[in-house]
């Protein structure tokens, strides 16, 4: 005999589960305890929306769903700011939520809520366990539905009773465990292919815009095959960044307002037309332009804010193999050689105005030298983690990357907090790779105890926190509410046993840089603090008529 919650850990084992994030509480200390007996992986975090932002973090790595629980009642509400993070950028996390028992349901039990109804708006699919000898295949199913064409969270409902209700073991069955490399892979019809060729040959000055449906599709080297034979100058999504190295020769990452202006053919890949990229609308984009985009889910075709000129349901990668084969003896590099020259010359000049801001040695630090130093230290292939307000946007525009799926921030939804938890998730999904966590110093405060998290699980990630005094710039103090003050926050990381370095001119940064290094090396958690000047508001494309 079994009871419910071996047969949970059973389930997650047998669909290849590995690690997971939770904090422990009944109903699901009996899950947790399975899980570990099994051999997994369980990363007790130190609030339950950190366990959903570390799930994150490991799921956008390895391209596979990850795993978070918490108890009931308020321990499974904690979850719901990390799973919406997860549904607003199309990343499967996936939920398991301890309830209180069917038995008691609506009379007055302990931490009795309808969890169900809470998580629906910001799932891809919810459903609760009814039956202890269904676990297996609701298991199953959350894994399809979060892995299957675009990707999103999941939420499974966990009554107390159905988790310690006994069962005989031989009449459960477990299905066939989701088989990723079998997913179904739509792809473009061939009337499809020759409209987007004909398009392609009539542009003078196409670019190429994309997100992290490419990362999801393992379409990289797809994509970069069919930039090189194609010549077309491609963009990136923030969440996409690194699909194709950002120093490849048809990168002009300066140049790109430029190029949205005055593109005449926009070809949109895996990525929602949302206000991330202005919804490739005007006056942000050229009016004129003919548009063609390819998503693998029918509803981002059907709601585009803007005409389409073609709109096509389609796997990225099988969608670039096409279009690559199809152009062969009729778009070439040469095609948009002008177009190409054109944004070099630009980024050239831009980046060079660029290398001076970034040089500045201004005191207090300006954030634009701390990215600099971060940029000159970090390896090619670091997992940059950024979280925070004016440091994020100084980040994404001075930090190029160069890795796929190594570059993960705040996203579409905007969340703060996310940082150190990214830190922690990215460390076990890669432990092997550099982690750093770059943060702000109000970003840092919200989930600053996962710190805490990294060092009793031996997580070596690099934390370097942008301490401007405050949640965002503010030259003419005129925000309630801003101002943090600046305390020791390198003394706080030594409290838990870390590496602590605190910094306030320019040229001390990379010797401190160098000397956490040497700490995570060694197998400690480190957090450099960096002051920098409480004036500096990043510039950077408006996303909404307000500003904070």
């Amino acid at each position: 005999m079994a009871i419910g919650s071996d047969i949970v850990a059973k389930a997650m084992k047998h669909e290849g589960v590995t690690d997971f994030f939770y904090i422990m509480g009944a109903p699901m200390l009996g899950v947790e305890k399975a899980c570990m007996t099994l051999g997994l992986r369980g990363i007790d975090v130190r609030h339950e929306q950190a366990a959903a932002m570390a799930g994150f973090a490991y799921s956008r790595l390895l391209n596979r769903p990850s795993f978070c629980m918490a108890a009931s009642g308020p321990g499974v509400t904690n979850l719901l700011t990390g799973i919406a993070h997860a549904w607003a950028d199309c990343t499967p996390v996936i939920a398991l939520g301890g309830a209180a028992p069917v038995a008691t349901w609506h009379r007055g039990a302990f931490q009795d809520i309808d969890q169900l109804a809470i998580f629906k708006p910001c799932t891809k699919w919810s459903d609760r366990v009814h039956h202890v000898r269904r676990i297996p295949e609701l298991i199953h199913l959350a894994v399809t539905q979060a892995m299957t064409g675009k990707p999103g969270p999941v939420y499974l409902d966990m009554p107390g009773d159905i988790l310690y209700q006994e069962v005989d073991e031989s009449k459960i069955e477990y299905p066939a465990p989701y088989d990723h490399a079998k997913r179904p892979r739509p792809a473009p019809s061939a009337g499809e292919v020759r409209g987007i060729v004909d398009l392609m040959v009539k542009a003078e000055q196409p670019v190429l815009i994309t997100g992290t449906g490419v990362l999801w599709s393992e379409a990289d080297a797809d994509m970069q095959a069919f930039v090189e034979a194609a010549g077309i100058p491609f963009y990136t999504t923030p969440q996409g960044r690194g699909a194709i190295p950002e120093d490849h020769a048809h990168s002009y990452l300066t140049a790109r307002a430029a190029a949205f202006r005055d593109a005449d053919l926009i070809v949109v890949v895996g990525t929602r037309m949302n206000y991330v990229i202005g919804h490739a609308a005007p006056p942000r984009w050229n009016a004129a332009a003919k548009i063609v985009r390819i998503d693998v889910d029918p509803s981002e075709i059907a709601n585009s804010p803007r005409r389409l000129d073609i709109g096509v349901v389609a796997d990225a990668k099988g969608a670039f193999q096409h279009l690559t084969n199809a152009i062969k003896g009729k778009v070439t590099p040469a095609h948009y050689e002008t177009w190409r020259e054109r944004l070099r010359i630009r980024n050239v000049q831009k980046m060079a105005e660029a290398e001076q801001q970034l040089s500045t040695s201004q005191s207090p630090i300006h954030p634009l030298r701390l990215c600099k130093e971060i940029r000159d230290f970090m390896d090619r292939d670091c997992i940059l983690c950024v979280d925070g307000q004016e440091i994020l946007n100084y980040g994404r525009q001075a930090i190029p990357q160069f890795t796929a799926r190594h570059r993960i921030n705040s996203g579409a939804f905007g969340t703060m907090g996310v940082g150190m938890p990214f830190g922690v998730g990215a460390k076990v999904a890669k432990p092997d790779k550099q982690v750093i966590v770059l943060h702000g110093d109000g970003s840092f405060g919200m989930n600053a105890m996962e710190f805490d998290t990294a060092m009793r699980h031996h997580l070596p990630v690099l934390t370097v926190i942008s301490q401007n005094g405050g949640w965002t710039g503010d030259p003419n103090k005129e925000k309630p509410g801003r101002d943090l003050g600046y305390p020791r926050l390198d003394k706080f990381g030594e409290a838990f046993g870390g590496h602590g370095e605190y910094v306030t001119k320019p040229d001390d940064i990379r010797p401190a840089l160098e000397r956490a290094k040497k700490a995570v090396a060694e197998g400690k958690a480190a957090l450099v603090c960096v002051v920098t000047d409480h004036n500096a508001r990043a510039t950077t494309a408006a996303f909404t008529n307000y500003s904070t």
